[in-house]
């Protein structure tokens, strides 16, 4: 048994996702168990900070990287006290970090760059573990976009014969992976859809109490407002092939607020951005389709945290009526800790001197082996 870590911290900032799998090769990864370590409020608004300033204080900088590691850090024991195990029975931890920012076509014509707040040699020194880190530069130096990561992860779970799949993370982001089956020659194709809970969850922060709509209640007793939908739609962004990513550096309230006419009610702004999400998914899983020229899938896997919001599952079922959605712990693996576990799998591919990107999916000139390895 080869036991690995991933940790996840996503762009919803809520906490951190830590995974215990077994990986053995020619074998599906196996989830083993799961620890999620709530980020406090006041690391939370620091990070929130963070990714919306346009100038950073080093100190600041430097304090947000040492909580969060230790933040990490904590997870990690924690995770290992629950199942017993010590510390020298892991191989590696695979840290993801927390993405403050994604430009892989940089700003003003500068260098692409991608930042994710991480310090895995503190980590390493304080779990007693081997690290493995900084994933997304290597793709990046290839030319690639760097994100998404998770599809290589997604095909080496969930690619079957005989079946196209098309897996959905519903993260702060949505992003999706089309898998051809097993013996198809083509490439499997992922990308970033645009917003999944990132507008939804600071629309619903602004105008009511607590981070997120819980089961999309909220959105659900507003109209969708077919207008704005048009506006909104209307972002190049959405009609841009792949390979393409995004994040909070385009999709934020800035960019909403540019698109309200004035005097919506606000839960009728919360449909419209969930109907935002279902219909931008809907055209991405066409645009993949297209450019594979592959029929609907026969099944759709949402995993993340929308995949826990009804209503957002219910818009996405009327935008697919020919592709069922299907909860991915029937598969094996529950929607919660896919990306976790995809950076598990990361850091073995890395130790085992074996590529971690598709370049189909991110665009970079070929297989990269990615990560840095960071020793206790």
């Amino acid at each position: 048994m080869s036991l690995f870590i991933g940790l996840m911290s996503g762009t919803s900032l809520d906490g951190i996702d830590a995974a215990l799998v077994d990986i053995a090769p020619d074998t599906p990864p196996r989830l083993l168990a799961t620890h999620g370590e709530p980020i406090p409020p006041d690391q939370r608004d620091l990070l929130w900070r963070l990714c919306h300033a346009e100038r950073i204080s080093f100190a600041e900088l430097a304090r947000a990287e040492a909580d969060f590691s230790r933040l990490q850090a904590g997870a990690v024991d924690t995770l290992l006290a629950k199942q017993n195990l010590p510390a020298s029975r892991i191989v590696a931890i695979g840290s993801h970090g927390q993405t403050i920012e994604h430009a892989p076509a940089g700003h003003d014509g500068g260098p692409a760059y991608t930042l994710q707040l991480d310090n895995p040699s503190l980590l390493a020194e304080l779990t007693g573990c081997r690290v493995v880190a900084d994933f997304r530069r290597r793709d990046l130096a290839a030319g690639g976009q760097a994100a998404p990561l998770a599809p290589a992860f997604h095909q080496a779970l969930f690619r079957v014969p005989d079946e196209w799949r098309a897996i959905l993370n519903l993260g702060g982001f949505a992003n999706l992976t089309l898998l051809p089956p097993e013996g198809d020659a083509r490439s499997p194709l992922g990308f970033d859809t645009g917003p999944a809970n990132a507008l939804l969850d600071a629309w619903h922060a602004r105008h009511r109490y607590g981070h997120f709509d819980e089961n999309g209640a909220w959105a659900a007793s507003g109209r969708v407002d077919e207008a704005l939908l048009e506006r909104l739609m209307d972002e190049p962004f959405f009609h841009q092939p792949p390979p393409r990513s995004t994040g909070r550096e385009l999709f934020n309230l800035d960019w909403l607020e540019a698109r309200l006419s004035g005097g919506e009610r606000p839960q009728d702004v919360q449909a419209t951005l969930a109907e935002l999400t279902a219909t931008s998914i809907a055209m991405g899983i066409e645009m993949a389709r297209e450019r594979l020229e592959a029929p609907s899938p026969e099944r759709l896997i949402p995993c993340g945290g929308g995949a826990h919001n009804p209503d957002l599952l219910a818009r996405l079922a009327r935008r697919l009526p020919d592709t069922p959605l299907e909860d991915s712990a029937s598969l094996g693996w529950p929607a919660d800790w896919l990306e976790a576990g995809a950076f598990a799998w990361l850091a073995w591919r890395r130790l085992e001197q074996l590529p971690g990107n598709l370049p189909s999916v991110t665009g970079a000139a070929g297989p990269r082996i990615l990560g840095g390895i960071y020793a206790p």
